[in-house]
């Protein structure tokens, strides 16, 4: 999804009680990790003027969320899964806000879920037009993403893309690349995150965006120096024209030798 969007991410909805106290709560324990989710839950507490608290043994669980002792509580925050909500009341709003492709962080203190927030992202304005381009090149575009089902599906509605793997844990991306290998197919896998470079080493052509980690670019076979989607249409073009170049090199030089050497040889007598 990331690679797809600007990763400008903002707080769009607050499902809770007492706002200003949920925000400064989530806030907190947020501002101790480094995704892009993280950083706007933090930046909206501070443009509501927030005072942040210290939040103890925090750790993060990579395709899930965080976890860490807020207040001598225990604060969870991240998807349904890892708050265990499944079938809890606000089941219905989250599945609402999905749907409208933004990403909802479950939050729950001790033994119970206390709300949700909601954050979301703008797609780049080059993502359609680029999917559109790999279609044309009768190339098939599939979005593979650690997001749920819902968002997925209405991000990649807005890029045109038809086929989404979706609530991928970050090392099984790797395995569905190989399962669309097995099926027959040659992949090309693009990413940008840390999450990514496995699945870029996995596919038949790993490539990466300069903007990306340099996990992800050290993993890469190319690497697109502007962060520009339309840039991916273009290197396979511009492959594929140096190619055909290099093939037709080859027949001149072989059809220049088969008939120049056996002249100078002389086998052709009759010429004199």
């Amino acid at each position: 999804t990331g690679t797809l969007t600007y990763g400008q991410m903002v707080v769009t909805d607050i499902v809770t009680q007492d706002e200003s106290e949920f925000l400064r709560m989530v806030a907190s324990i947020e501002k101790y990790s480094e995704h892009p989710l993280a950083r706007a839950i933090v930046t909206k507490a501070s443009e509501m003027n927030i005072e942040l608290v210290d939040v103890n043994d925090f750790e993060a669980i990579s395709g899930f969320g965080v976890i860490g002792t807020y207040q001598n509580q225990s604060l969870k925050v991240g998807n349904q899964r890892f708050v265990e909500g499944a079938g809890h009341s606000l089941s219905a709003q989250a599945d609402n806000l999905s749907n409208q492709g933004k990403t909802s962080m479950w939050v729950k203190l001790d033994d119970e879920i206390v709300g949700l927030i909601a954050v979301a992202d703008t797609i780049k304005e080059d993502a359609k037009q680029t999917v559109a381009k790999l279609k044309k090149q009768q190339i098939d575009v599939v979005m593979i993403t650690g997001d749920n089902e819902r968002t997925a599906t209405a991000i990649a509605a807005q890029a045109g893309i038809d086929h989404v793997i979706a609530e991928v844990l970050p090392e099984d991306k790797a395995n569905k690349v190989m399962e669309l290998q097995a099926s027959g197919k040659k992949v090309m896998m693009v990413g940008d995150g840390i999450n990514d470079s496995v699945a870029l080493v996995q596919s038949d052509v790993g490539l990466a965006i300069s903007s990306g980690t340099d996990v992800a670019i050290e993993s890469a076979d190319v690497v697109l120096m502007h962060d520009e989607l339309d840039d991916i249409d273009k290197t396979i073009r511009l492959s594929k024209a140096t190619l055909r170049n290099i093939k037709q090199n080859l027949f001149w030089a072989f059809f220049y030798n088969v008939v120049g050497i056996p002249l100078a040889m002389g086998v052709f007598t009759f010429f004199g």
